[in-house]
Parts: C-alpha cells; sequence; structure tokens
C-alpha cells in the first residue's frame, strides 16, 4: 500500500500484477477495500491498480464547509492516470465510481481503454436531482415505466437520508440510504465489517451537495471506447432502469447480469463477476481498442 499526491490531496493506492493498466474506481459510503475480492483475480493478467478516492478512508477527511464535487473526484482520476503513466487505461467503477469513469470517458476519451460500469446512477439524463415538482412530472410523462422506481427511490431513499444528515442522524441515513440502494434485506445482512466500512466513509457533504453534474444523452452516444454495464440481479429496479438506458445509449456496449448478486455485484459474487471482466477484456472487444 502507498499514497500519492493527486492534485492537493493524498491517494491510498493499492496495486497488484502486471500488464495492461486497470484502474478500480470505488462508489459512495466505501474505498479501496470494496475490491478486496477482485486484486488477485484480475492482478493475474493487468496492471491493477485501486485507490480511495479524496475524502475516503484512510484519506484526509473532507474539511467543514468544502464541497463534495464530482468533477474534483474526476479530476483526480485523470490525475492519477496521468501521475502513474497509466494512459489509456480500462476503467472499472462501481455506482458513483461508475459515474466518474464514464465522464473522464467524456472529458478526455484519450485516458480511457475501455470501460466497466456497474450500476453507474446516471440520474440527470432522466431528472434533476434534487427533483422539483415539474421534473417528476416530466418524468411520469416522458418514461412512464421507469418514473415509479426513481420516484420511490427520492421519496424513500435520498430525501429522508438528506433529511437525517441534516438533523445529524447520520445512522439512520446511512440506514435510509443502503436499503434504497441495496435493498432492505441486502443492507441488513450486511457483515459487521462491510457495515462499518459504510459508515467511515458516510460523507454529509456529498448528499448535501450537488451529487450529480450534468450528463445529456448526446454525451453518453459520443463515447467510443468498448464499454461493459453490469448490474447485480438483485438490485433495486431504478438502477436497472438506468443501466438499461445507458444501454441502448451508448454506441459500444455489452451487458451482464450477475446471478444472485445486489448493486454489491463485485462483493457479493467475486469470482462471476472477475470472469466477466476478464472475459470483456480479452475477448472480442480487444482488438477493437
Amino acid at each position: 500500500m502507498a499514497s500519492i499526491e493527486i492534485n492537493g490531496a493524498r491517494l491510498d493506492t493499492i496495486e497488484r500484477g502486471s500488464g495492461e493498466p486497470l484502474v478500480l474506481v470505488h462508489g459512495s459510503s466505501s474505498d479501496r477495500r470494496t475490491w478486496d475480492g477482485q486484486l488477485e483475480a484480475l492482478g493475474r493478467g493487468f496492471r491493477v491498480i485501486a485507490y480511495s478516492r479524496r475524502y475516503h478512508w484512510p484519506n484526509q477527511p473532507i474539511a467543514h464547509g468544502d464541497d463534495y464535487s464530482m468533477p474534483e473526484h474526476v479530476a483526480d482520476l485523470e490525475g492519477l492516470i496521468q501521475r502513474l503513466e497509466l494512459s489509456p487505461a480500462h476503467l472499472i467503477g462501481h455506482s458513483y465510481g461508475g459515474f466518474i469513469c464514464l465522464l473522464l470517458a467524456i472529458r478526455n476519451p484519450g485516458n480511457v481503454r475501455s470501460l466497466v460500469l456497474i450500476e453507474a446512477p446516471v440520474f440527470p439524463l432522466v431528472i434533476n436531482i434534487p427533483p422539483r415538482a415539474r421534473d417528476i412530472l416530466k418524468l411520469f410523462l416522458q418514461r412512464p415505466r421507469m418514473a415509479p422506481a426513481v420516484a420511490r427511490f427520492g421519496a424513500r431513499g435520498l430525501a429522508p437520508a438528506v433529511a437525517a444528515i441534516r438533523r445529524g442522524d447520520r445512522d439512520e441515513a446511512l440506514r435510509l440510504l443502503g436499503s434504497a440502494i441495496l435493498g432492505p434485506e441486502t443492507f441488513r445482512r450486511l457483515s459487521p465489517e462491510r457495515l462499518a466500512q459504510a459508515r467511515a466513509n458516510l460523507i454529509d457533504a456529498e448528499l448535501l451537495g450537488s451529487l450529480f453534474p450534468p450528463l445529456t444523452t448526446d454525451q453518453v452516444r459520443g463515447v467510443r471506447c468498448p464499454v461493459l454495464l453490469v448490474e447485480g440481479e438483485r438490485s433495486p429496479r431504478v438502477l436497472s432502469h438506468l443501466t438499461s438506458l445507458l444501454g441502448r445509449l451508448l454506441p459500444d456496449v455489452e451487458h451482464v447480469s450477475i446471478p444472485s448478486a445486489s448493486h454489491l455485484a463485485h462483493e457479493d459474487e467475486p469470482a462471476a463477476f472477475a470472469s466477466a471482466v476478464v472475459s470483456f477484456l480479452t475477448g472480442s472487444h480487444a482488438a477493437r481498442v
């Protein structure tokens, strides 16, 4: 394990293997430990780098009053790739980390060889976050099949979690958000160690800030690198809807569902996930990059 300075922040990193570079980008309420079950398998064929994003364990926590900005995390990923001379790199991003990877492929495609996106929460493609009443009405008119799942996620997950953060009840915020993203039963079954990781990385400023930057369908259609979309068979419907939307927009895309897995597909079924990723990275798409 080591740390490197990127854009003024020290980021904890871990590296395994050799070969084409493969960078692992974790999601919210998480850190580089989420990838522990993937390092050995992926490191057999690739130079794998996992890192904790700024403000996430064990890095310096966010200062009071500072903004938690996705564009800043995109810049950090770009800086890490350049600093370690990884370009172009394969990127695997989970959830919020998947959104970061997608934005880097849009912003600087030369840095990205391929993308593996695990249920990236691309809500800005369909609704403003936080939504206004007219945004919700527009969603129901334009996307009637997706709208109930999005509205349910906002009403039962995101909005009450933000309210809990505002009143200082962080455990309740974690329960609400975790149940909305993983499903209530999956959240209840998290191990004490995994729950501690989530609690250590619940960052108030992330939920209280802008959360997601704008994203357009034209930007997604412009992504030219090969993309593998991964979803968990047991994930909430809202994430499946968003993944399907990405699948319809991306020009060079494959799609895999991991049986018996939740939103944490790479943790729930590590062997099946690694097999799908290696097959994608070494299969027919390899000749196109």
